[in-house]
């Protein structure tokens, strides 16, 4: 599930030339000019996290739309043959670059002059291994086309080595809000103060989940957690914690014996209670690792999108409900 999942460039460029998108895929049915009839700014989002802060921010002045349907991996997001153009008409397109390649494409050439990449409103960083690059279960092909790619150009959205996750880092993602508030501001100019408003208590929201997470992982029996996708490197930082991932690249493969064998000394070593697998993919890996060491399992949700078996109704509840499943792991005192 990790977002430098190799795909063809021959169907990348296909799904561009044929100018794939899909709105079948967005919540809503309705075209872009029946959203714009009711006077609000019609946002597409790519995925939960960034529909959650068009929500937030835009409050009752925007229509929003997701390309990713609730219950679809995003990484595993196929793009239907319908014209770019109708993405076009959106007035506001707000995106995370490189988690979803054949997306970023086709945003790329709907040219929407509103058009946000989240990972430009905050710093990226390459968490290695345990920000979920490392490459157990990998073929060799894979592994070296990998190494190549974390060992080239740096910057932000671009760089493939760059962990995209900036979500799971309360913190980071108030950063991000602020600068989707911005904007806002800028495509809506009649509804700045609104859109300042909201951001102002999303940023709140957002500090009082940071302080609680701060808190409650500020004294553990151990400082390490095994998950099943690498995508909390960011939030491990953040909190002094030690994230060791199972497949790192693909969750639904298998991670090689050499790797198993690690993370059960890794279990002993640092006292690990618990392996962690999350909602929208296999807890295979998870579950057949636990019964290997006498581990028990448990949900941390990376929130790429929401679903009925969810803990939680939005992002708040869902991480709320991920440092409960921490401290419990970890052994918060």
């Amino acid at each position: 599930m990790n977002v430098r999942r190799l795909i063809p460039t021959t169907a990348v460029a296909g799904a561009v030339t044929l100018g794939l998108v899909t709105l079948s895929a967005c919540s809503g049915t309705s075209d872009a000019a029946d959203k714009k009839a009711d006077g609000k700014l019609s946002v597409v989002a790519s995925f939960y996290p960034m529909q959650y802060l068009a929500e937030q921010i835009g409050g009752d002045h925007v229509s929003v739309d997701t390309l990713t349907k609730p219950g679809v991996e995003p990484h595993d997001l196929e793009l239907k043959p319908r014209q770019i153009g109708e993405l076009g008409e959106a007035d506001y397109i707000l995106y995370l670059k490189g988690v979803q390649p054949a997306v970023d494409e086709a945003i790329k050439q709907a040219g929407v002059e509103h058009t946000v990449d989240a990972t430009t409103l905050t710093t990226l960083e390459d968490h290695g291994a345990e920000g979920g690059h490392d490459h157990a279960g990998e073929s060799a092909e894979e592994h070296a086309a990998h190494e190549g790619e974390e060992h080239g150009e740096e910057g932000h959205g671009s760089e493939a080595g760059a962990d995209p996750h900036i979500w799971l880092d309360p913190v980071k993602y108030a950063e991000v809000a602020k600068g989707v508030g911005a904007s806002l501001e800028k495509a809506d100019p009649d509804h700045a103060a609104d859109y300042k408003k909201n951001t102002d208590a999303l940023v709140k929201k957002l500090g009082d989940l940071d302080t609680a997470f701060e808190t409650g992982l500020k004294n553990t029996t151990t400082k390490t957690f095994i998950t099943t996708h690498s995508a909390f490197g960011y939030l491990a930082e953040r909190y002094g914690l030690e994230q060791e991932g199972i497949t790192g690249i693909d969750p639904e493969s298998e991670p090689s014996p050499a790797r198993m064998k690690e993370l059960q000394d890794v279990a002993k070593k640092d006292n690990v209670s618990t392996v962690f697998f999350e909602t929208l993919a296999s807890d295979k890996t998870a579950k057949t690792l636990a019964t290997d060491t006498g581990l028990k399992t448990d949900v941390l949700d990376p929130l790429e999108g929401i679903t009925d078996r969810s803990k939680g109704d939005d992002y708040i509840e869902v991480m709320q409900s991920n440092l409960a499943a921490l401290k419990k792991a970890l052994g918060a005192k």
